[in-house]
């Protein structure tokens, strides 16, 4: 009885069409040619999709939102302009250019805790503590002022950066909970604290958003490297949230909760000194935190993290301190909670937009033409079946042969 008998044959077997078996075995070395796991696509160590995760993301939505967001720039520059020309020169163009600086400065900070998929949501609360120690340690000079902020936000960043490692919760969780440690420290104020000291960076102003747009730019542009965005976005969730990433995701989430902090601090010194005749209130800051994440999202920095931009941070931020300075020349009087409010809802938008057109293309498992999808991504397709189209076990050759187990020298009649 030969061995490829129906009777012998799996019921799944007996019935199946051949052609069915050639597409499922095409689709398994088209997976396995291509770099994606066998195993529903997903690499069981690393768990995410290697073809979604190693190729670079697409662009082209990020261009055509910094395409609008150029637009709207432009759009209100020329109304502030039509309003107060002089808005637009010295010494008022320094003012702005230091509220860009300040504002820019948060932004980055948001979009690189975002990009690592831990969103700091203390950056507002420290820019108001940062305000609030340089507004009443400003006369000892700038070491004795900044310094000492610099240092606590650093460590606060990495006490928060273990933290999140340590016990593998949500970022905007611990940061959540260490903002509402410095809003204690805010509140410690009984009232209004005069800025000491005669600090005044409006000299520098156009060196400052110099460096912030440089910074700004540089980073969107290396962000866009695909090995610099795995290594950053390591913390983006991809299947299980609560599931470990490992000990590679210390080094991107502790390194921008420190460097979200330290510029925020240097914003809240910004903020304090640009209207040296004001005082600074002790306020929660919650607003800013508001503003930075929103203009970062508005940037084109997805909120599920990784995803982003690269002239978006420095257009929506030069949107956003043109639209300011408009809005308290015309005595609209917006609340930044409003303001905030409002560019968080149009950042989940663009979230959207980002998450839906940005990503690489699938790959979908080939059927008949699988030759030709395989083609189209480069994958080398040398295999093709021998078997032909249809047969039966009928069609294989007549074998003459004795191989039954009473034949031969040992065989009972011996």
């Amino acid at each position: 009885m030969a061995y490829d008998e129906t009777t012998y044959r799996r019921p799944d077997e007996a019935d199946s069409d051949p052609s069915a078996y050639r597409n499922t075995y095409a689709a398994q070395d088209f997976r396995n040619r291509s770099g994606a796991d066998p195993d529903g696509g997903l690499d069981p160590l690393r768990r995410y999709s290697p073809y979604d995760e190693d190729h670079r993301d697409r662009l082209g939505i990020h261009i055509g939102w910094e395409i609008v967001l150029l637009v709207a720039v432009a759009a209100i520059g020329f109304l502030l302009y039509r309003l107060e020309p002089d808005a637009l020169r010295r010494p008022a163009l320094d003012t702005l250019l230091i509220w860009g600086t300040a504002i820019g400065l948060l932004a980055i900070g948001a979009g690189l805790t975002l990009r690592a998929g831990v969103p700091n949501l203390a950056l507002g609360p420290i820019a108001i503590a940062a305000g609030l120690h340089w507004a009443e340690n400003g006369d000892k000079g700038l070491v004795s002022g900044a310094v000492p902020a610099l240092v606590i936000a650093a460590v606060g960043g990495l006490a928060v950066g273990l933290a999140v490692m340590g016990l593998h919760v949500p970022g905007w969780a611990a940061t959540l909970a260490a903002a509402f440690g410095v809003v204690v420290y805010n509140q410690l104020r009984t009232g209004p604290v005069s800025v000491q000291g005669t600090l005044d960076p409006s000299d520098q102003a156009f060196f400052l958003f110099g460096g912030f747009a440089l910074i700004a730019v540089l980073g969107g542009a290396t962000g866009t490297v695909a090995p610099v965005r795995r290594f950053v976005g390591r913390m983006r969730p991809v299947t299980d949230p609560a599931h470990r990433r490992g000990a590679a995701v210390a080094l991107p989430v502790i390194g921008t909760l420190v460097v979200s902090s330290v510029f925020a601090v240097v914003a809240g010194i910004l903020l304090a000194t640009v209207q040296p005749n004001l005082p600074v209130q002790p306020r929660p800051g919650f607003e800013w935190t508001g503003i930075a994440i929103g203009t970062a999202m508005l940037a084109g920095t997805s909120a599920f993290g990784r995803r982003g931009g690269i002239f978006g941070t420095l257009l929506a931020v030069a949107a956003l301190t043109l639209f300011l300075d408009y809005e308290t020349r015309r005595d609209f009087d917006i609340a930044l909670y409003a303001i905030a409010a409002g560019l968080v809802g149009v950042g989940l938008v663009v979230t959207r937009l980002i998450e839906t057109y940005g990503r690489p293309q699938t790959l979908d498992p080939p059927g008949e033409d699988w030759q030709n999808a395989a083609a189209s991504t480069g994958a080398t397709t040398t295999w093709s079946p021998e078997i032909p189209q249809t047969w039966s076990p009928s069609s294989v050759p007549a074998q003459n042969r004795t191989d039954r187990w009473d034949d031969g020298p040992w065989a009972g009649s011996r």
